[in-house]
């Protein structure tokens, strides 16, 4: 394949058809035009066994919330937007001891990466370009129970600064959130476009089946462009949040500080002896004895296959910073 102007050859498949991923960290590089000036990356070198990376952890987080997707370059939007004062206006709504564990910035990350996890490198089809979420069928999606609640939080800033794009707002959003959850700082450029109806929603089926083991895991990211290690490192986003039974159908926390951007997922998953939860609802894992966590079947998987077990691992014992930038690297 050949590589388009700009690109690095180091830069994955799904990079090269989906410009509006706008990460900048020391494993890859991207366009200059889609590079911030942000200068915080939590960074580390070490040893994987495949010479020595240079990892930014929180960095592959980044693509599930900067999104997959095609960008029109040097779009123009309808009236100027100050995206610092959208910023400070998005901090200013993820904290409310109200809902759930007292923020919406886990909420906000999923619905990025929802909008982004349905993007076909094969077609170029999918992904957070046209923030097509707002419209049926991707709407009702049953694996984006919930995501309403995401969107209407962030209504009144697009009410508020009507020149931003919703499909812009919803990664940028994410990326605060994570920043603010003790994530990096996550680069990011705006420039996504909005679909005008539901004739450009992705096919319903596209996103992952947390009931499903690694054979689904596999199907569904090799078809944005990722490896093992990538899928392992964004799975790895679990550090945040909850289930709940009226969305997925599964209830708990995977760690027991939800809103916090860190590798605990991994230390838990590994660390922790699992067992199958005796209830009416899916078939879920919780830690013994004290029952406080929860695992999918999805992050089972991850312990059971050999090849996604080797990244598990690793990134439950390299430092924080380490995770971090295979999270946003997203690199072959």
């Amino acid at each position: 394949m050949a590589v388009p102007n700009g690109w690095s050859r180091g830069v994955s498949v799904l990079r090269m058809h989906s410009p509006c991923l706008p990460l900048r960290t020391g494993c890859t590089a991207l366009p200059r035009s889609f590079a911030s000036t942000a200068s915080h990356e939590h960074t580390h070198t070490r040893d994987a066994g495949q010479g020595t990376s240079r990892f930014n952890w929180a960095a592959l987080g980044a693509f599930a919330v900067a999104g997959a997707g095609l960008l029109a370059h040097h779009v123009i939007a309808s009236e100027p937007v100050d995206y610092d004062a959208v910023r400070k206006d998005i901090e200013a709504l993820l904290e409310d001891e109200d809902y759930d564990d007292g923020s919406f910035g886990p909420i906000l990350v999923r619905l990025a990466w929802h909008a982004s996890g349905t993007f076909n490198i094969f077609d170029g089809t999918g992904g957070s370009n046209g923030a097509t979420m707002r419209f049926n069928p991707e709407a009702h999606d049953g694996a984006n129970a919930g995501l309403d609640v995401a969107r209407h939080r962030l209504e009144p800033i697009k009410r508020k600064y009507p020149g931003i794009t919703y499909a812009d707002l919803w990664t940028l959003a994410a990326c605060v959130a994570i920043e603010f959850m003790g994530g990096p700082v996550v680069p990011w450029q705006p420039g996504r476009l909005d679909k005008k109806d539901g004739s450009h929603c992705p096919p319903v089926g596209r996103l992952p089946d947390a009931a499903k083991a690694e054979d689904h895991i596999r199907a569904v990211f090799y078809r944005m462009g990722l490896s093992d290690r990538e899928i392992v490192a964004l799975i790895g986003a679990h550090c945040l949040g909850r289930c709940h039974t009226n969305r997925s159908g599964y209830e708990g926390p995977w760690t027991h500080a939800p809103t916090t951007f860190s590798n605990e997922f991994f230390e838990e998953l590994l660390h922790n002896k699992w067992t199958e939860r005796k209830w009416k609802g899916p078939v879920q894992f919780e830690n013994a004895p004290s029952k406080e966590l929860v695992m999918l079947p999805t992050d089972m998987a991850l312990l059971h296959d050999k090849e996604f077990r080797k990244w598990v691992e690793a990134f439950a014992n390299v430092r924080v910073g380490a995770w971090m930038c295979v999270y946003g690297a997203a690199e072959r």
